[in-house]
C-alpha cells in the first residue's frame, strides 16, 4: 500500500467469522442457521478491503465475530440504542428479530467481556495514543461495510442506498475532512452519503467528547460493490474498488492535514 501517515490507525471492528467454540453453546441457532447470520452480519473482507499492508500497529482489528462480542457498542446497554434491538455489546437477537442467544448469565457476559472487549478497546485506546505521542494527533478510520439492501434490525429502511457511507461525529469529525473525502469519492465516480444509511465514528472512551486532537471517520462501503454477497467473497472488481478508495481515502487525509498545518503530511 501507498505510504500511510503515522497518524493513522484502522479500526476494523466487523470482518471477523470467528466463534470461540466455548461460546458456541450460547446460541439458539443451529449450524445453517448461524452461518447464514454470520454471512448476514459480517463486514466481508474489510480489512482486505481497506487496510491490508498497513503497519501493524496502526491497525487495530476484532478477532471474533459481532455475533460474538461487538466491540462498536457501548460497553453498558443503558447507553447503547441498539440495545433495544437486542444488539447491545452482546447480541441476543438476529438481524431479523429471531432469537440468536439463550439468555446471557451476568458471569457469561463479564466473560465475554474480559475475553474480547476489554483488550480490543485497551489496543484501540494504545494505538491512539502511540499516534498523538508520536505526531500529535490520532485520525481513526472506522472500517465499514453495509448490504445492498437493508436489514430489518436496521434504522434506516431507505431501499435506494448510497455506494459508499461517511459517518462523522459532531466532536471527532471535522467537517473538512469528511467534505474532502466525499468530493474525492465522489470524483473517482461514487455516490456518497453522509451519514446515510449509518452515522457516527469509533472513538475510544478516554477520549470521547474530551480531545479534539482525536479525530474519527467512518467509511462504509455497500457489500455489492467488491463483494458476491451470496457468499461473502470478493468479485472480480475487488481490487480496483479497493485501490481507488484507498487512493481516495489517502488523498481527503493529505489535504485535510495541509489544510490544518500548513505541510505536507
Amino acid at each position: 500500500m501507498t505510504y500511510v501517515p503515522p497518524w493513522v490507525v484502522f479500526h476494523v471492528p466487523h470482518d471477523s467469522t470467528q466463534i470461540p467454540v466455548d461460546v458456541r453453546n450460547q446460541f439458539a441457532l443451529d449450524d445453517a442457521q448461524l452461518e447464514y447470520e454470520l454471512l448476514t452480519m459480517t463486514d466481508h473482507k474489510t480489512f482486505d478491503l481497506l487496510a491490508s499492508g498497513v503497519e501493524h500497529a496502526q491497525v487495530v482489528r476484532a478477532s471474533v465475530s459481532r455475533l460474538v462480542l461487538d466491540v462498536e457498542r457501548f460497553e453498558d446497554d443503558k447507553f447503547e440504542p441498539m440495545a433495544l434491538r437486542g444488539m447491545g455489546a452482546v447480541y441476543t437477537q438476529t438481524h431479523d428479530g429471531q432469537t440468536l442467544r439463550h439468555s446471557v448469565a451476568d458471569d457469561q457476559r463479564h466473560k465475554l467481556l474480559e475475553d474480547w472487549y476489554w483488550p480490543h478497546h485497551a489496543a484501540l485506546t494504545l494505538a491512539t495514543q502511540t499516534a498523538l505521542q508520536e505526531s500529535g494527533l490520532a485520525v481513526i478510520i472506522d472500517c465499514h461495510s453495509f448490504p445492498a439492501m437493508p436489514l430489518p434490525y436496521e434504522v434506516d429502511q431507505t431501499a435506494r442506498r448510497p455506494q459508499i457511507c461517511i459517518g462523522t461525529d459532531a466532536f471527532h469529525t471535522p467537517a473538512a475532512l469528511a467534505q474532502f473525502l466525499s468530493d474525492a469519492l465522489a470524483i473517482a465516480g461514487y455516490e456518497v452519503g453522509l451519514d446515510s444509511p449509518f452515522s457516527g465514528s469509533m472513538v475510544p472512551t478516554a477520549y470521547f467528547k474530551k480531545d479534539r486532537r482525536v479525530i474519527s471517520v467512518m467509511l462504509e462501503v455497500r457489500r455489492d460493490l467488491y463483494l458476491l454477497e451470496q457468499s461473502g467473497s470478493p468479485n472480480t472488481e475487488f481490487e480496483r474498488i479497493s485501490a481507488e478508495i484507498r487512493q481516495c481515502l489517502l488523498q481527503a487525509l493529505h489535504r485535510w492535514h495541509m489544510l490544518e498545518f500548513g505541510r505536507k503530511s
